[in-house]
């Protein structure tokens, strides 16, 4: 009778566990001053003057790139304005914007790989960004491990730049 019992057990116990396996596809997530950060919305596309745009945003929060183009390679933050990213914060009475560019902000957009076929577009990211306040209380945020994964891209140019 005990073996019954163990075999019982031991069948209920391998019948009731189940994999529930979630994909993320497409995604946009980091880890925003050590706190996890996903994005809803996403989106990528060409502006009409030749820079390339991906963004991600969850309620009042976008973060945004700006790279000269898709191609797969690594983009240095904090050298430029061609090249940057930014986070914005629009939340009525507490709008916040941090960014890179020209000397402040430093940081990487890796693209590994930009599917024309399927037009989607994946990476890697990390950043730390200034504050455009220069007298707020908090004048940097810090981005890490952040990915975008088939990031739809989009042929219409229907982006703003900063």
């Amino acid at each position: 009778m005990k073996k019954y019992f163990y075999f019982l057990s031991f069948l209920l116990l391998f019948t009731s566990c189940a994999d529930e396996i979630r994909f993320n596809n497409p995604a946009f997530q980091t880890l925003k001053d050590n706190t996890f950060w996903r994005a809803q919305i996403y989106k990528a596309g060409a502006e009409a003057n030749g820079v390339f745009i991906i963004e991600g945003s969850l309620g009042y929060e976008k973060i945004s790139f700006q790279i000269p183009s898709p191609a797969q390679k690594t983009y240095i933050l904090g050298v430029d304005d061609v090249t940057k990213a930014s986070c914005e914060s629009t939340f009525s009475g507490q709008e916040t914007v941090f960014t890179t560019g020209a000397g402040k902000g430093s940081g990487q957009i890796i693209v590994t790989e930009y599917n024309t076929a399927e037009k989607t577009i994946s990476g890697t990211f990390k950043f730390t960004a200034v504050n455009v306040d220069p007298v707020a209380e908090k004048q940097e945020m810090h981005f890490t491990e952040g990915v975008f994964h088939k990031i739809p891209v989009s042929s219409e140019s229907n982006f703003t730049t900063d």
